[in-house]
């Protein structure tokens, strides 16, 4: 594995000083030895935008936020691409390449500057890669990481809790030195290659606070460990409003400078927006009231009705005119420069973590610990900011795009079905709205809520189901042994070719691993 990664990293953006002994290759006279601590900043953070959507080409799938046009895909039916495919493993590949050496000679600069706000920055994206990898894959590799034996091929696995416990050590250091004005901290230093906050430091003080509610609100199912009050404060002290939002914004003129999941770069051309989210906005969820947002972020059919297709049926038997055009509101690719919506524009910002989210988050805590007047206040804040995100969101891209009116606001946050009075406000609800909110971009997260759930879990003993109106396909994969997915296996390229010895250890090598559920979602 290692190996792996050190061929990898010779063919990186900056090549790690460590492996030209070991290669034995000779110094470029044409490119620097050693930068600054802040170039390594700019790739890192486009691939904290890029690689979790490459992945949501399989994680949407399984959430159902978008299935295929083809029936019976592999991960439409909660399965996995069989070796030698590395799909659901580019995030495995951001974290151990990517970012990698050049995340830790980042870091080493920074500390050795004293430039304590860009270390700051380092240990968040250093937190934000393991929880976000550890949510996607279970056990992973963290203390061997990057051990500076080039000769070590075999790397062990550390558990899911371990990992849970080091984003929140991370975050701590990073916390703690955000907050630092001496040494060289320096705004304009790290703005110059900060394509996320610019180099305001407090901005990433609330993204660090907003992954440690993120982190936090994951033992839901751990009694002895959730402590829904410090999720809450945690919630407090991270964003304050849109505003705070972060994402990566992107020019649409080339290639590398489109969204990933815009028409253009056709990676989502053959996706189409399911029945399950058509049936949280249409009304059906929520006591027949229409979502005014169901049209700016959903795709009509060609005879301008919205329908979704039911996950692992495809198009089969549909009348060309009722299915639902692709993300982008096409049948096929548009030309370059069209007028798109929503999220899926060549020019559509594309979020790492939002306002949103974090609101969510915080009514669902309060909500479990019987505090739903905060929790209502949370809701209808998070649902009031989303419709306000929506309307941002679509005046950033190509055209003219419809806005929702304040009226229609209005109409639908006073409406009993969706924002009830506290003593009605439900688990579900909650979690159907976040479902709406990080639909088209949220996918490790909305995976991660619904696993915690269980996919059908009721809210009560017998009650309703949390997130009602989510089915499974009548058929699962072959090799799920009719179980639904909790985990994607890890990446073929590096884990099933170097470290099979550490794969044994962990069951990876069962064909119904990807079934096997994550510490974290047990009690």
């Amino acid at each position: 594995m290692k190996k792996l990664y050190i061929i990898l990293m010779a063919a990186g953006l900056i090549s790690a000083s460590s492996c030209k002994k070991y290669l034995d290759v000779n110094t470029n006279p044409n490119a620097p030895t050693s930068v600054t601590a802040n170039l390594y900043l700019s790739p890192i953070l486009s691939w904290m935008a890029t690689g979790p959507v490459y992945d949501g080409r399989q994680i949407s799938r399984y959430i159902q936020n978008f299935t295929l046009t083809s029936a019976n895909s592999t991960w439409d039916l909660q399965g996995y691409d069989p070796a030698p495919s590395d799909n659901g493993g580019m995030l495995w590949r951001t974290v151990y390449f990517d970012h990698g050496q050049n995340l830790l000679d980042m870091t080493a600069k920074a500390e050795a500057e004293q430039r304590w706000d860009l270390l700051g920055v380092a240990q968040v994206i250093k937190a934000w890669d393991w929880q976000n990898l550890t949510d996607i894959h279970g056990e992973i590799i963290i203390q061997e990481a990057f051990t500076p034996d080039p000769t070590k091929t075999a790397f062990a696995y550390d558990t899911q809790e371990y990992a849970y416990n080091e984003v929140r050590r991370l975050l701590n250091l990073a916390i703690a030195n955000l907050q630092r004005t001496d040494g060289s901290v320096d705004a304009a230093f790290l703005g110059k290659t900060d394509i996320v906050y610019k180099g305001d430091r407090t901005k990433w003080l609330k993204f660090a606070y907003g992954l440690l509610a993120i982190n936090l609100s994951h033992y839901s199912n751990k009694t002895a460990l959730y402590d829904a009050n410090a999720v809450i404060a945690a919630v407090d002290k991270s964003f304050a409003g849109n505003e705070d939002d972060a994402a990566v914004k992107y020019t649409g003129i080339s290639n590398d400078d489109r969204n990933f999941i815009g028409p253009t770069r056709d990676n989502f051309t053959s996706y189409r927006q399911t029945a399950f989210i058509k049936s949280l906005m249409d009304g059906t969820q929520f006591g027949g009231v229409m979502d005014p947002r169901m049209t700016r972020m959903l795709s009509p059919s060609p005879d301008g009705l919205y329908r979704g297709l039911v996950t692992g049926s495809g198009v089969t038997g549909i009348a060309v005119n009722q299915q639902p055009y692709n993300l982008a509101g096409y049948a096929g690719i548009p030309v370059v420069g069209s007028p798109s919506k929503y999220l899926f524009d060549d020019k559509s910002r594309y979020p790492i973590m939002t306002y949103v989210e974090l609101q969510f988050i915080k009514a669902e805590a309060a909500y479990k610990k019987g505090d739903k007047t905060t929790a209502l206040d949370a809701y209808r804040k998070a649902i009031a900011a989303h419709m306000n995100y929506v309307n941002a969101t679509n005046m950033d891209i190509s055209g003219t795009p419809s806005q929702i009116p304040a009226a229609d606001m209005a109409t639908y946050l006073n409406s009993p079905s969706v924002v009830p009075t506290a003593a009605n406000l439900t688990l579900s609800k909650i979690m159907l709205q976040k479902y709406i909110a990080l639909w088209g971009w949220g996918f490790i997260e909305t995976w991660m809520d619904l696993r915690r759930y269980h996919y059908l879990d009721p809210e009560t003993a017998g009650g309703t189901q949390v997130y009602a109106g989510y089915v499974f396909p009548t058929t699962l994969y072959v090799d799920n042994v009719n179980k639904p997915a909790y985990r994607i296996r890890p990446r073929y390229a590096s884990e099933y070719v170097w470290n099979l010895v550490s794969l044994e250890k962990i069951g990876a090598l069962t064909r119904d691993y990807h079934t096997k559920e994550m510490w974290i979602t047990q009690p």
